[in-house]
């Protein structure tokens, strides 16, 4: 089974009784073989899971110790025909001191011990009490269950998948945690064995923990924490299980359950490499020193487990609207700043009565509003073609007036007519010559009146248009001042939705949420016999919600179409068949590498998300590169 860069983990939270090893090596086992059927590749159970946490002083009993190891043992032989790597938790004797330590073991093998470095030794935690740290440790080597292994906490398992290393607990709680050398000697995933308690407020900042040292590692994140069974003498354990990845949290287990539990998801490490090799910063202070443990990873044997969002450029509904006014204020503030620098005072832009024009149009009322400058400055220009519909114009005129911006009607039919006499071009004869006609002579329109009123024409077109190359060739494709540049097309949707229920809420609502519902279109191209747009983008193109989603996977991850396509197939199952995401994902590729002259000399504008195809910032590809081998791809999907 191809796994595209995907390993599938879990932490597990077993049920445990109180210093009952044998109990304890059986309940570890059954979650064992409930990983290995659902084709997790590795599992991390808690904290000296074998014994449990909170044996206290019986940690420096012989018997409890001994009866560990023999758990161990047992633990191996049920474990010789699982295809899984296993991390348990367990106290560990070496050379007269004990240790808390995680063995890592798969097929009745021993690979590694790894023993804990930051013993706590406050309040209700007294690790120093019973073990040693690992920096204090004297061996690289030990024999435990009759096998002689490596020992210490620098050991990196490595298969030809993936590296991952391990830390406990404590650790992660440091300035500096372990994890943090891991991932610069080259671990992409870290498992952590716990047992931490819970206290009011501890959650959401553990949790928020994890996400973070993900984030700064650039790796994932597998967490398991002792849950119930432990002793409740004096703490609560809530069995807290997180998979995160590279600051998102995948999936996380149900709190205070008395059900064991496992944690199931799949960490994309092709990703986690891509974004590494991007941050040229990463491997600054990269550590050295670590032994390297061969690891045999599984092959990936079932389908991926998470899930992937179809609209990656919009945020969850919960922040939709801090995130729609953060986006408003960094628009307005970059438009505002180029004013300033040049001492323009006017804004003019062209007005459709679509999406994009409308969104400008806001953040330059916006921008308006934080200069203290007149909304009057904003010059709107509506310039009615042979595909306009009423619909749009009006939506497009009252939208100006209800803003308090200056409107001016310029119908562009007669100098087209002339422009196509002038050229011999058939008016009847409606191809790329007849709409790139119209999309010209408006951009000139509106060049000319920014002379005129020494003012700066705000270009309208956004992201999505610019990676598909949808704009006409210093047409649309040019202006002063960019404001939609790193704006996707199912982003300007919310923003514009938002200012319906926000900012113009009393005035303009009932026009913006018209021009919401408006299907995009140039309106290049005549209305049909009832008045309606005739010419709709998406039918021409493709849905934008696949062109954004293709963006953004290929442009933020450098994802290959074979993976696009897989991702795609996931996100969109209830709304696309196979062959229609191959279909448009064959125009995106062909389209995102012609088109890449007109992105070359593109006009200067903000980046707003983490996407940007500025030839000065984000994207620098040459304008005659061969799209051959990508293409060749998408035709054996």
């Amino acid at each position: 089974m191809e796994n595209f860069g995907f390993i599938k983990v879990a932490a597990a939270v077993p049920s445990v009784r109180v210093a009952d090893c044998r109990h304890n090596a059986d309940c570890i086992a059954e979650l064992l073989r409930e990983a290995c059927a659902g084709g997790v590749q590795i599992a991390v159970f808690p904290e000296l899971s074998l014994t449990a946490y909170s044996c206290g002083d019986l940690f420096q009993n012989a018997l409890l110790l001994d009866e560990a190891e023999r758990a161990l043992q047992h633990l191996l032989d049920a474990g010789q025909q699982l295809d899984i790597v296993g991390i348990v938790g367990m106290p560990v004797r070496l050379h007269n001191q004990l240790f808390n330590c995680a063995v890592v073991f798969s097929r009745g093998r021993i690979l590694g011990v790894v023993p804990k470095t930051f013993l706590p030794n406050y309040n209700e935690f007294y690790e120093k009490r019973w073990f040693a740290s690992a920096a204090d440790a004297t061996a690289t080597e030990m024999v435990l269950c009759g096998q002689t292994v490596p020992f210490g906490a620098q050991l990196l398992f490595e298969s030809a998948n993936v590296t991952f290393a391990i830390e406990l607990c404590e650790d992660l709680w440091t300035p500096i945690p372990p994890s943090s050398h891991h991932a610069l000697a080259g671990a992409q995933v870290i498992f952590n064995l716990s047992a931490s308690d819970e206290v009011i407020g501890k959650h959401a900042y553990l949790r928020n923990l994890v996400m973070q040292q993900s984030a700064r590692c650039i790796a994932g994140y597998v967490y398991a924490s002792a849950g119930f069974g432990e002793s409740s003498t004096d703490l609560v354990f809530a069995g807290n299980a997180f998979v995160a990845e590279n600051g998102s949290m995948l999936t996380e287990s149900t709190r205070f359950s008395r059900q064991p539990q496992l944690a199931i998801s799949d960490i994309d490490i092709e990703y986690l490499q891509h974004e590494r090799r991007k941050n040229s910063t990463f491997m600054l202070g990269a550590t050295r020193g670590y032994t390297r443990v061969p690891c045999a990873l599984p092959a990936a044997r079932t389908p991926l487990s998470r899930s992937f969002d179809p609209w990656p450029f919009v945020p969850p509904r919960h922040n939709m609207a801090a995130t729609c006014e953060e986006i408003f204020e960094m628009q307005a503030t970059a438009l505002a700043t180029r004013l300033q620098a040049t001492g323009i005072k006017s804004l003019v832009l062209g007005i459709s009565g679509g999406l994009d024009s409308t969104l400008a149009l806001l953040v330059c009322a916006r921008t308006c509003d934080k200069l203290g400058l007149s909304r009057q400055q904003i010059i709107g220009v509506t310039m009615p073609g042979f595909g306009t519909t009423d619909r749009t114009y009006h939506n497009a005129t009252e939208l100006v007036e209800h803003i308090g911006a200056t409107l001016r009607e310029i119908s562009i039919k007669a100098a087209c007519t002339q422009h196509f006499a002038d050229i011999g071009h058939d008016s009847n004869i409606h191809d790329a010559t007849y709409e790139n006609t119209q999309a010209r002579e408006r951009t000139q329109i509106l060049m000319d009146i920014a002379n005129q009123c020494g003012g700066l024409v705000v270009g309208t077109g956004d992201l999505s248009e610019l990676a598909l190359g949808w704009a006409t060739y210093n047409g649309d494709h040019m202006s002063m001042y960019a404001v939609n540049a790193s704006i996707p097309k199912t982003l300007v949707r919310h923003l514009v939705q938002y200012a319906a229920e926000c900012d113009f809420a009393s005035t303009a609502a009932h026009n913006l949420r018209d021009i919401v519902d408006t299907p995009v279109s140039p309106e290049l191209l005549p209305a049909d016999d009832k008045g309606c747009i005739a010419q709709k983008t998406e039918d021409l193109v493709g849905p934008y919600e696949l062109h954004d989603f293709f963006i953004y996977h290929m442009l933020r991850h450098g994802f290959a179409p074979d993976k696009l396509f897989m991702l795609a197939q996931r996100a969109f199952a209830d709304r696309y068949e196979p062959a229609i995401i191959k279909h448009w994902l064959k125009t995106f590729v062909r389209r995102f590498f012609s088109q890449q002259f007109k992105r070359s000399c593109m006009p200067d504008g903000p980046k707003i998300g983490s996407v940007n195809l500025s030839p000065r910032g984000d994207w620098r590809m040459p304008s005659d590169v061969s799209a051959a081998i990508w293409l060749a791809q998408v035709e054996t999907l």
